[in-house]
């Protein structure tokens, strides 16, 4: 019996290397599986040979595994020095044998025509706080801005309703002022019932039960309600109006809004101004009653006081400018709250991920604000 006789078909696809003059010629399939025969044969060839040219026009079949050889093989050589040269040895490059079977595969796959991405320079830790400066300097003018045209067309609004979505008023209102109202009771009742309980126990070691009226109505109405009822609502309403004009922003429904002539600030934010307006001072009045409410049940079960007695006194302590301020503060935290959130809003960038950023971002914003405005009210009114 005679040698079996070998398929020439597949014969010609086996993975080849060799040298012809300065061209390193490859023939065969290019595929995945070949790779490493390819990578083996060349390594040996590399060891002696120095080509300048690749010819793949014996390659009759090439996928993304075969491209990135080509490529990885390309950028080694490149690489390579001459000897006693001080500037590498010219390139390997792709300029022969492309046929109709491997360029729809190289023009897909190749990330040689790719423009380099740069990588990051190292900035240093003064380097890093100057650029915090500047963007924190650039990101406050811009909230200047956004905080004037909400300013101006806010008070311009009060006069002329157009440009406003009709209803939007009560709607808001109902949305960030009666909804938060549950909230805004729970946790105003504890603050009240722990202030008072802690301070039961020292008050009543000195036989100053009476006092428990003085300590809770000031920290209430001066400090507790208007700061405690801010937080709850920069984040709760002011994440919510961060988030809904980000989310407008990113569906280019602000771009519309000018496309039709209508300002995005008169028509979007404006009417949350207004409301917040109106019900945070209520809020604020609210959360103090409530915070009352559970002081008055230490002072009533724990240290014996009537009703009378603490009320009374609580209505001594409290001045009209205890109220003003009070209130003062309300309305300012609400105007903070707005602006930022229409701030963080209008800034977003990119898809959902921006979006959830933006409302991130705006309430850590609103809380710090608050806490450090209500600092500075508590420097110049005391």
């Amino acid at each position: 019996m005679g040698k079996p006789v070998k398929n020439p078909s597949k014969t010609s696809l086996a993975p080849l290397v060799q040298v012809q003059g300065d061209a390193l010629i490859l023939s065969g399939e290019l595929i995945f599986s070949t790779v490493p025969a390819f990578g083996e044969q060349t390594s040996k060839i590399l060891k002696k040979e120095k080509p300048v040219m690749l010819d793949i026009s014996g390659v009759q079949r090439i996928d993304s595994s075969g491209v990135a050889y080509l490529e990885e093989l390309q950028l080694a050589l490149q690489s390579r020095k001459a000897p006693k040269a001080k500037e590498p040895k010219p390139g390997i490059f792709l300029l022969k044998g492309i046929n109709d079977n491997t360029r729809p595969v190289l023009e897909t796959f190749s990330s040689l025509k790719l423009p380099d991405i740069p990588m990051a320079e190292h900035i240093s830790f003064f380097e890093g706080i100057g650029s915090g400066l500047v963007n924190g300097f650039k990101a406050f003018g811009e909230s200047l801005v956004i905080a004037a045209d909400v300013f101006f067309w806010s008070f311009y609004g009060l006069g002329n309703r157009s440009g406003q979505r009709k209803g939007s008023f009560v709607q808001q209102g109902v949305a960030l002022g009666v909804q938060a109202l549950p909230i805004v009771a729970l946790l105003s009742f504890i603050i009240g019932f722990i202030l008072s309980l802690q301070s039961a126990v020292q008050l009543r070691n000195f036989g100053a039960n009476i006092f428990i009226a003085d300590l809770l109505a000031v920290t209430m109405v001066r400090e507790m309600g208007p700061m405690l009822t801010a937080i709850i609502v920069a984040g709760r309403s002011g994440s919510a109006i961060a988030s809904e004009i980000a989310t407008m922003q990113v569906t280019e429904e602000i771009d519309a809004l000018k496309m039709m002539a209508i300002n995005p600030v008169r028509y979007v934010v404006v009417p949350k101004f207004h409301a917040i307006s109106v019900v945070m001072p209520i809020l604020v009045a609210f959360s103090i009653l409530v915070g009352e409410l559970g002081g008055l049940l230490i002072a009533i079960g724990y240290l014996d006081l009537s009703l009378e007695s603490f009320v009374n006194r609580t209505i001594e302590i409290l001045t009209l400018k205890d109220l003003v301020v009070s209130m003062a503060k309300s309305i300012w935290f609400a105007w903070v709250i707005v602006v930022i959130g229409s701030y963080y809003g209008f800034q977003v960038k990119g898809g959902a991920e921006g979006v959830g950023k933006a409302t991130t971002a705006s309430v850590v914003a609103s809380i710090f604000a608050v806490i450090l405005f209500d600092a500075l009210f508590s420097l110049l009114y005391l």
